[in-house]
C-alpha cells in the first residue's frame, strides 16, 4: 500500500509540474490557450497572474516529491506528512475550482483525481499499518 500511495503522489506531482509549465512557460501559446479556451488578448492580460500561479502549482509539486524521498530516506512522519499536505492542498484546490467554477469543473475533475486517490491511499497506508 505505501508504494500504491507514493506512486500516486508522484503522478500528482508531475501532473502539476506540468500545469505549473502550461501557466508558466507556455501560457501565450497556441496550444495552452487551446487548452483553457482563451484568446490570445486574454492570454497576454493574464500572463502575470498565470506565471505566479504556475509556480504554486510546482511548490506542491516538489513539496510531494520531497516527501517521497524523505519516506523512502526513513523519515516516514516528515515524508508522510509532507506528501499529505501537498496533495490535500491540490485538491483542495482542485475542488474549490470545481465548486467555483462550473463552466471548468472538467478541469477541476481532472486535476483533482490524482491527488484524491493519493490522499486516499496515504490515509489508507496510515490506518491499516
Amino acid at each position: 500500500m505505501h508504494l500504491v500511495a507514493m506512486v500516486f503522489a508522484i503522478f500528482a506531482a508531475l501532473l502539476h509540474v506540468f500545469i505549473f509549465y502550461m501557466e508558466s512557460i507556455s501560457w501565450t501559446s497556441e496550444k495552452t490557450r487551446s487548452t483553457f479556451g482563451m484568446s490570445e488578448e486574454a492570454a497576454e492580460n493574464t500572463k502575470e497572474m498565470a506565471f505566479n500561479q504556475g509556480f504554486y502549482n510546482l511548490f506542491l509539486a516538489i513539496e510531494v516529491i520531497a516527501g517521497v524521498g524523505l519516506y523512502l530516506a526513513g523519515a516516514q512522519g516528515v515524508g508522510l506528512a509532507l506528501m499529505l499536505f501537498g496533495t490535500g492542498s491540490m485538491l483542495a484546490a482542485a475542488l474549490l475550482l470545481f465548486i467555483t467554477s462550473p463552466d471548468k469543473r472538467s478541469a477541476a475533475i481532472k486535476q483533482g483525481t490524482l491527488p484524491l486517490i493519493a490522499v486516499i491511499t496515504l490515509i489508507l497506508t496510515v490506518v491499516l499499518y
